[in-house]
């Protein structure tokens, strides 16, 4: 791995992090209970670095390295890093058609589990998604998401030793369908729980996969702009679910189903209502197996499963 890295970087200014190898949890209480798990996975995230705050950020992970698969998201790197050489385009505050990379995905999906699957918030109504729970809002009927444990890597048992089913349904077919429920959670709104840790947070996400075919893309999104990644998103209203970030490293003017120049950074305002609802006109067939880098205390096994999102009009307010 490490010579295919270091071959595929020849000649350029790459820096990352890769982290792999087995990891080990177990958990054992003193009424005789014994639960145990080894994961085997990597993690490799890079960046290849142009000028100033220029740059494009790759990853790569799964259980198994796979030489071909590394080589064709390098390849694709190599090919954002060259256009960024080009003069920048500054785009005007507005709506435009977009296209969201698994990556940029990463980012909304992660501000939805900020207390949006948890029983806990949506019974204390401080869940982003009330709307759902209590108005009959809804994504588009395309958008599923689950904890899926069992394709997940994150551990089949919680810190307190509790089972994880399978798999739970949060949200079906774009309609609100579950909530992860903690044992403290359980014993106070007296429902069963399943396993889910005591943040209530989803630690194996996984948003189903839609028809849009990952090399037909910037065809499909004809005109304008491909977001390869987001950063410092907030919500700007938590009660509508409304959030707000900015796009960041590699993201690109699209014309004519072909990228034209660079993207200057702006920054978006809109609700996961229309991103993930009436805005949202695809999701790609193929998806992205993302993990969290953060090795604090151990690595972190939380993953996210996700595909692109090309949406007919996404916000953007400066």
């Amino acid at each position: 791995m490490i010579d295919a890295v270091l071959e595929a970087g020849r000649g350029l200014d790459l820096v990352g992090l890769y982290a792999g190898g087995p990891i080990y949890e177990g958990f054992a209480s003193t009424l005789g209970q014994r639960n145990w798990q080894r994961v085997d996975n990597f993690n490799f995230d890079w960046c290849l670095y142009h000028d100033r705050d220029k740059a494009v950020k790759s990853s790569y992970a799964g259980a198994r390295w796979e030489e071909q698969a590394f080589a064709t998201r390098m390849r694709f790197a190599r090919e954002q890093l060259a256009l960024l050489g080009t003069p920048a385009r500054t785009l005007d505050p507005g709506h435009y058609r977009a296209y969201l990379a698994p990556a940029a995905m990463e980012d909304v999906m992660g501000m939805l589990c900020w207390g949006g699957f948890g029983l806990k918030s949506q019974r204390t109504k401080h869940s982003p998604l009330m709307r759902m729970a209590e108005a009959g809002a809804q994504f588009d009927p395309r958008v599923t998401i689950a904890e899926n444990t069992a394709e997940g890597l994150a551990t089949g048992f919680q810190r307190e030793g509790f089972v994880r089913p399978g798999r739970v349904e949060l949200v079906r077919q774009g309609r609100l369908a579950g909530a992860l429920v903690s044992p403290r959670s359980a014993k106070e709104f007296g429902v069963a729980t399943n396993g889910a840790n005591a943040e209530e947070t989803p630690e194996s996400l996984d948003l189903g996969a839609g028809e849009l075919p990952r090399d037909g893309v910037l065809e499909a999104l004809d005109r304008g702009i491909y977001v390869g990644n987001l950063w410092y998103l907030n919500f700007s209203d938590r009660s509508a679910c409304r959030l707000t970030g900015m796009t960041r490293f590699a993201s690109f003017w699209v014309e004519g189903g072909e990228i034209r120049a660079p993207a200057n950074v702006m920054r978006f305002d809109d609700t996961a209502f229309r991103m993930l609802g009436s805005e949202l006109e695809a999701l790609t067939r193929e998806r992205d197996l993302l993990l969290q880098g953060g090795t604090y205390g151990a690595r972190n096994t939380a993953s996210l499963r996700t595909p692109g999102a090309l949406l007919r009009d996404l916000a953007l307010v400066l």
